[in-house]
């Protein structure tokens, strides 16, 4: 069964770190014996080959030290608030709905890295954070659901709001999940001062609010493993590749007319103890080996524009060519206020 990525682990921001070497090393700087180690702080969901990682420490001499600190909101504040004393040397899952934060505490150094894809989503001129990977929130349905119950297939955020739609649809609370933070943004983009009269509009048509993505895909959503009651679902746009029929034909679809584009990006910290290796892993982080392992390993799309999506996402999950965007800046500077505004409207 392939596995589907969540973005967000629920909860507290984690205080300690744990700490993993994939490809071989100890736990001293450099490897115990001389070697090389370059420390990889990142999100709980980071994923990848271990041939592909062995691989590069046989050509490079560098053995990545990958250290797991909870979802991107988590990662972001441990920069931050380890900026004086660095707690590794590259790190790896800043998003979208964070990275102005990270960019305004001065937590990275520049390094360019010089493949098509990644300069597309630059967030200013200074190359201290590259995008690394993609992962588009997007509404999913299940048609043959929706079929059995004569409703059509919804296309866009109004959809939800009518009749036909009522208790069909469930959704991540966006202060405990990254994708439901992703949707709300998602209808604050394409809305605008609308936002709030629709998710009122939701509340009065039977929205189901859930802590995260886990419960909502796979124990509410008709189209997943759990065959819950809702064939409507928050998820992403790359989600339909892991529901397919035995002949590989798609059971669920991703509604793109719904997309929020989440962008991971990647950096050299601020006084890294092994600041010239860093620069390699970051290489490492867009070379072709790396860029065509994200989709399978971590359900996201490669920044990079000249690597092929596999087969089975061609078909059921290809990138959405027009999601809704917010800056970064503008995100960090209203992301706690639209937070509580929506808490008041869903949850009072």
């Amino acid at each position: 069964m392939v596995k589907v990525r969540m973005f967000l682990l629920a909860g507290a921001l984690v205080a300690s770190l744990s700490g993993c070497s994939l490809v071989g090393g100890s736990d001293s700087d450099d490897g115990g014996d001389g070697a090389r180690k370059v420390v990889l702080v990142t999100h709980d969901s980071f994923a990848m080959s271990e041939e592909v990682l062995a691989a590069f420490t046989k050509s490079s001499g560098i053995t990545i030290d990958v250290r797991k600190i909870g979802d991107a909101g988590a990662l972001t504040n441990q920069l931050v608030l380890t900026k004086g004393s660095p707690i590794g040397d590259v790190a790896y899952g800043v998003d979208t709905t964070f990275a102005s934060r990270a960019l305004d505490e001065d937590v990275f150094v520049p390094y360019e890295v010089d493949v098509d894809g990644p300069a597309d989503h630059a967030l200013d001129d200074t190359s201290r954070l590259t995008a690394v990977d993609l992962g588009d929130v997007c509404l999913n349905i299940d048609p043959a659901a929706l079929a059995a119950k004569g409703v059509p297939e919804p296309t866009s955020y109004a959809d939800l709001a009518k009749p036909a739609y009522k208790d069909l649809l469930v959704v991540e609370d966006p202060a405990t999940s990254s994708p439901g933070l992703a949707y709300l943004l998602g209808t604050i983009a394409k809305l605008g001062d609308g936002w709030a009269d629709y998710w009122k509009a939701l509340k009065a048509n039977g929205v189901k609010v859930v802590s995260g993505w886990e419960e909502a895909y796979t124990q509410e959503f008709s189209g997943s493993s759990g065959k819950g009651p809702r064939p409507i679902v928050v998820s992403y746009a790359s989600s339909p590749s892991a529901e397919l029929a035995e002949d590989g034909t798609p059971r669920t679809k991703a509604v793109l007319d719904t997309c929020f584009r989440q962008v991971e990006y990647a950096g050299v910290l601020k006084n890294a103890a092994h600041g010239a290796d860093a620069k390699k892993v970051m290489d490492f982080l867009l070379s072709r080996e790396f860029q065509s392992q994200v989709p399978e390993q971590m359900y996201v799309y490669p920044a990079r524009s000249d690597v092929a999506l596999p087969e089975a996402w061609q078909k059921a999950a290809p990138l959405p060519a027009a999601p809704a965007e917010l800056p970064s800046a503008q995100i960090q500077q209203n992301r706690e206020r639209w937070i509580d505004e929506w808490r008041g409207i869903v949850a009072g």
